[in-house]
């Protein structure tokens, strides 16, 4: 019988100080994620969405000290500026329906982590995972479609580098009281080209290299886009969705929505 992800994650925790010091023994190799041919469509936006990135400006993107987003803009996609940081929508969200298409470098420039690496970080803290995994080895709790570090994704349905792929998230942010503690963890849905990668998956808390995710009280926050040391990962076609909430889900027992 297979181990699930989650069965993995508890065990981890079990390492005490040392799981916290040393990123390697929060690295998951096994199982494999089967490969799945992806199809061909992509998908464009509904009438009730709104272009993060359209192609043509990053009016809706900054640094992450709030000064003007440089990343770099070319036939109608952005790419890594390898001299500046990560960037973040200007707009906060709790929580979405985001849509992302993503492109690694044709050229193939290292192996394992070092290919093709950024991530989306939803509400600037939980990473759902990109990175070239055409081919490409890796500990699979940190494959293109996994939560970083928390959740393996159900296949790899990755296409070869150079070729535009597509995230589709679907994100129930979390909920917390007013003494600001926890009471209802995150859940996303991710599909990686059209393929289920994430089904309905919890959060454990906020992504981390080394040691234990944990929850820390945030409010609503922007979508983080990573440089990973300058990885020419490119994205294009960005655009969001946000349901309204006071008719998807309301806080338990009260019946109050008490997220700030």
């Amino acid at each position: 019988m297979k181990a699930s992800p989650t069965l993995f994650f508890l065990i981890f925790m079990l390492f005490g100080s040392g799981y916290s010091q040393d990123p390697e023994l929060t690295e998951v190799w096994e199982p494999v994620p089967d490969y799945v041919e992806p199809g061909r469509n992509t998908t464009a936006p509904p009438s009730d969405a709104d272009y993060l990135f359209d192609g043509s400006t990053l009016d809706e993107w900054m640094l992450q000290d709030g000064t003007e987003a440089d990343w770099i803009i070319e036939n109608g996609s952005m790419r890594v500026n390898a001299e500046s940081g990560d960037i973040k929508s200007r707009r906060e969200f709790r929580d979405l329906h985001l849509y992302v298409e993503w492109r690694a470098p044709e050229v193939i420039n290292g192996e394992g982590q070092s290919r093709g690496n950024s991530g989306i970080f939803l509400q600037d803290r939980y990473e759902v995972q990109v990175l070239d995994n055409w081919e490409n080895p890796t500990y699979v709790n940190g494959m293109a479609g996994s939560i970083y570090k928390q959740h393996i994704p159900l296949s790899n349905p990755a296409r070869r580098p150079g070729e535009w792929q597509a995230f589709e998230i679907f994100y129930r942010a979390p909920v917390f009281d007013g003494d600001e503690k926890l009471t209802e963890p995150a859940r996303v849905t991710v599909l990686l080209n059209g393929v289920l990668v994430q089904n309905n998956v919890e959060i454990y808390g906020s992504t981390v290299y080394r040691g234990e995710p944990a929850y820390v009280y945030h409010g609503a926050d922007g979508i983080r886009l990573q440089n990973h040391g300058g990885d020419q990962v490119s994205f294009r076609n960005i655009w969001v969705r946000e349901p309204d909430e006071s008719v998807s889900r309301t806080n338990g027992i009260t019946g109050q929505d008490n997220r700030n």
